[in-house]
């Protein structure tokens, strides 16, 4: 009798969520998979899609309004800067696992060093050796990418490492939110409009949306963490007024962040065929509701509200790549 799909698929690659238990299986050891989840591969897809949609926007902007000449190889380039990104977010995610072990074996001791897979030293040195390679990598794209990349190594090295940023109140939220928004997208963009980057305010106001959504929106990942962060001297919005107190101070962040679009479009900062960006803040509105509810996921490493709110940010940057690269055939 054949056995079912999913546990063959089981057998092959081991536990298909971040909370089931490690086991030896044929392709991988323990310890790659203990590594695999080191990085977070959920949390990488933010930067990925992110990433791919704001160069493609930027490489036919800059077509459009700039006369700049589409490469035969532009895809290559799209690859290989998405990939740096995603190794820049990878490394920060093993250092920021090496440096919570406290905290995780309160609040997530599926996590693989409090499981003992792998080792915190081990996670460290990991993380360093992946930074080094994404800043070698990211200087032979152009200067201005290597700058933005090199930005968000100091704000995700600071968040974890002394300074500390992660300890302090809001400013936690804000320092996490500007790499991933900010300096990502302008990163991003630099990729095929490094010498445009300051002609147009579009990847600036864009990256700024973007980065007073997540300013709100990462609150959400503080919810499952909240006792331990306590114990452990880190201060959230969420232990420190509650969860329904912080969904109601995050709203405005992540609803009035979309309803600015309008407003750039009228001051012309932002083209027209960018309206529909708008209805994300309707989405943001889901996002409270469910950051209200509290509801935690059984797979996911935190609640609903913060899987939608990593969609979201995708959908924003997915939607912006859509307008731009079709806005000559929009109605709008």
């Amino acid at each position: 009798m054949n056995k079912p799909p999913s546990k063959d698929l089981g057998a092959k690659i081991g536990k298909l969520t971040m909370k089931q238990p490690y086991s030896r299986t044929k392709l991988f050891s323990v310890q790659t998979r203990g590594v695999f989840d080191l990085f977070r591969p959920f949390t990488l897809a933010a930067p990925i899609i992110v990433s791919m949609s704001i160069m493609v926007a930027s490489l036919i902007y800059n077509y459009q309004y700039h006369g700049k000449v589409i490469s035969e190889n532009w895809w290559i380039l799209v690859g290989q800067s998405g990939l740096t990104i995603a190794i820049v977010n990878a490394a920060s995610n093993s250092l920021n696992q090496a440096t919570d072990v406290e905290a995780d074996k309160i609040s997530k001791p599926y996590r693989p060093i409090p499981r003992g897979i792998i080792k915190r030293e081990g996670a460290q040195s990991l993380a360093y050796i992946l930074y080094l390679f994404a800043l070698l990598r990211a200087v032979t794209i152009n200067a201005w990418f290597g700058t933005f990349i090199f930005l968000i190594m100091i704000f995700t090295v600071t968040y974890s490492l002394p300074p500390r940023m992660k300890k302090y109140l809001f400013i936690n939220q804000v320092w996490i939110a500007i790499p991933r928004g900010l300096f990502g997208i302008l990163a991003s963009w630099s990729v095929f409009g490094a010498d445009t980057l300051f002609e147009t305010p579009t990847p600036w106001i864009i990256g700024g949306i973007a980065t007073v959504f997540l300013i709100g929106g990462m609150a959400t990942k503080d919810i499952t963490d909240a006792e331990a962060d306590k114990k452990t001297g880190t201060r959230t919005m969420i232990n420190t007024f509650g969860t329904r107190s912080t969904a109601f101070v995050s709203l405005p962040f992540m609803f009035f962040s979309f309803l600015s679009v309008p407003i750039f479009i009228n001051i012309e900062y932002l083209e027209p065929y960018l309206f529909p960006l708008t209805s994300f803040s309707i989405l943001s509105v889901f996002i409270f509701y469910l950051m209200y509810r509290e509801t935690e996921s059984k797979t996911l490493e935190n609640i609903h509200a913060w899987a939608i709110m990593y969609v979201a940010y995708i959908s924003f940057a997915l939607s912006f790549a859509i307008l731009t690269i079709f806005n000559k055939i929009l109605p709008f």
